[in-house]
């Protein structure tokens, strides 16, 4: 395995236990424990992927993940986001930053590196590419390319949101349930992670204004993109 993951966390114990079941699956590591290090690190090093603590010396992790995703040179990077934070708020701050995912500690290492393996899956293999435009009125998606555009211009959307908004189109006029959306844009479903489906539709809904109504909620179920 050629991939390089990037641990950021301060905790010792913590540090030495990921980065030990990641070389155990054959993951190249780099570790840091402080946050202006880590960016320094996401930025010299591009690592695939990167692990990242919220609460760090230096740089707290959310300020970490908003500078790096206003970086060019690290906009790209997923980030998993590992705190022990549980509170609802923190979790919605790190995905409307730009976080792929979140674990809470205390948390299993087998399923860190499930949710590692489905994001770096995610961004290495996209939703089966179909090559034929997706087009509903003036918003335009290019599946094979990876692409989005309202009228000429084209929408600075992440890997997991070009994901669901290519799965809402590709189904138009049927409902997705959160689980399904989950299994197909995250690659997985864990109890207590349909949240993570809503917080990522309303940061879509603002991204393709002026259609973010043709996102319809079904209350209970899930989501569906209205055929007109």
């Amino acid at each position: 395995m050629d991939k390089t993951i990037l641990v950021i966390e301060d905790d010792f114990d913590i540090l030495n236990l990921v980065t030990w079941h990641l070389q155990s699956e054959g993951y190249r590591t780099l570790k840091s424990t402080d946050g202006k290090k880590g960016l320094e690190s996401a930025i010299h090093d591009r690592p695939d992927l990167i692990v990242l603590d919220l609460m760090l010396p230096g740089m707290d992790g959310l300020e970490v993940c908003k500078t790096m995703k206003r970086n060019q040179t690290t906009a790209d990077i997923p980030v998993i986001m590992l705190t022990a934070k549980s509170e609802e708020v923190d979790r919605i701050v790190g995905f409307e930053l730009g976080a792929d995912d979140y674990m809470v500690k205390p948390f299993s290492p087998r399923e860190l590196l499930l949710r590692i393996r489905a994001v770096l899956k995610r961004y290495d293999q996209p939703l089966e590419a179909n090559p034929t435009l997706l087009r509903h009125k003036e918003l335009t998606v290019e599946p094979e390319n990876y692409k989005a555009y309202i009228k000429d211009q084209q929408m600075q959307l992440t890997i997991t949101e070009f994901n669901l908004l290519l799965e809402l189109l590709q189904n138009k006029g049927r409902v997705r349930s959160r689980d399904q959306l989950l299994d197909r844009v995250w690659g997985y479903q864990f109890e207590g992670y349909a949240r993570t489906v809503d917080t990522h539709i309303r940061r879509l809904r603002r991204k393709i204004e002026p259609y973010a109504d043709d996102i319809e909620t079904v209350r209970g179920v899930g989501y569906r993109f209205k055929e007109s």
